[in-house]
């Protein structure tokens, strides 16, 4: 008996819309595999989309038709295994080199000219339906924005608080963001003392771990603070709904430190005799300073 491999795919971990979940999916393929007497030897399950290349298991599985260690893939329908023409070009290479390649959801014979254009219709109509959904979800997005709604996870400092509202500040983490701001405007601090200084504060990331040096970098750089969002790829700037958590005069002094426009100050310490005792040799005054916790002359 033929020995054939099952792909089953869903575009996210959390998808289970009726007739596309993993397990009716599946279902579907065995029904399908027991009418026609073929056996699955091998289940692939994939939980990502097939708009992009890439895909690990969808390649594992490629690579295992291609050595012919198999005869063959059973898949639920056209659009669970590839949405991008490149990969369904490359099935189609397979198809053509004789692999048998069953969608147990359209009756097509692969093995005609017929059935080969109907299915790579069906491919094309697939590819088209990403590119629009694409194309809406980027007017959406764009439609947000220019509402002054951020439409991605909150920055450190925020929290959201649902769907079509404004940034609120998070209670928790928005004081130690504000003071990471006033705390380096002065001038007396360089980014790895602040994020030392922070994470001793309390100052934590999403993922409950310390915040990094590119990561106070990342949020002294944010105009969102201030009451701006720009997005990162265009670098278009948009007003928001939410509530500053500092002044623009703030932002702006920060960042003429960190590009080197105003000279960071050295802290200074006031000692007992500092300039009053001569040095014995050259004759000049004497300094003091800090070394290590330990005051020299």
């Amino acid at each position: 008996m033929k020995t054939y491999v099952g792909y089953i795919r869903v575009s996210t971990a959390r998808q289970g819309e009726r007739g596309v979940s993993l397990q009716e999916q599946r279902d579907a393929i065995e029904r399908y595999a027991a009418r026609n007497t073929l056996s699955v030897s091998r289940w692939f399950e994939e939980r990502e989309t097939a708009a992009k290349r890439g895909r690990p298991v969808f390649n594992e599985m490629m690579k295992l038709l291609r050595s012919r260690k198999t005869d063959g893939v059973l898949i639920h329908k056209i659009d669970r295994s590839a949405r991008n023409m490149k990969d369904w070009a490359e099935l189609g290479e397979l198809i053509g080199a004789g692999v048998e390649v069953h969608f147990v959801n359209e009756s097509l014979d692969l093995a005609s000219r017929g059935g080969r254009l109907s299915a790579d219709i069906q491919a094309v109509v697939a590819a088209d339906y990403i590119r629009n959904l694409r194309e809406e979800s980027r007017k959406g997005f764009y439609g947000r924005i220019k509402q002054g709604l951020f439409p991605l996870p909150a920055p450190l400092g925020y929290r959201d608080v649902g769907k079509g509202q404004a940034k609120a500040l998070d209670p928790l983490h928005a004081p130690l963001v504000r003071h990471a701001f006033v705390s380096y405007a002065t001038g007396t601090k360089t980014l790895q003392s602040l994020a030392a200084d922070l994470h001793r504060m309390g100052l934590r990331n999403r993922n409950g771990g310390p915040v990094s040096v590119n990561g106070v970098s990342t949020i002294l750089n944010n105009p969102f603070y201030f009451g701006l969002i720009r997005l990162g790829s265009t670098g278009e700037i948009f007003p928001g709904k939410h509530e500053p958590l500092i002044s623009k005069s703030l932002f702006d002094r920060v960042q003429a430190i960190l590009r080197g426009k105003v000279a960071a100050k050295t802290q200074s310490h006031d000692f007992v005799f500092s300039k009053m005792l001569p040095c014995e040799s050259c004759h000049y005054a004497l300094y003091g300073e800090l070394q290590k916790g330990h005051v020299s002359r």
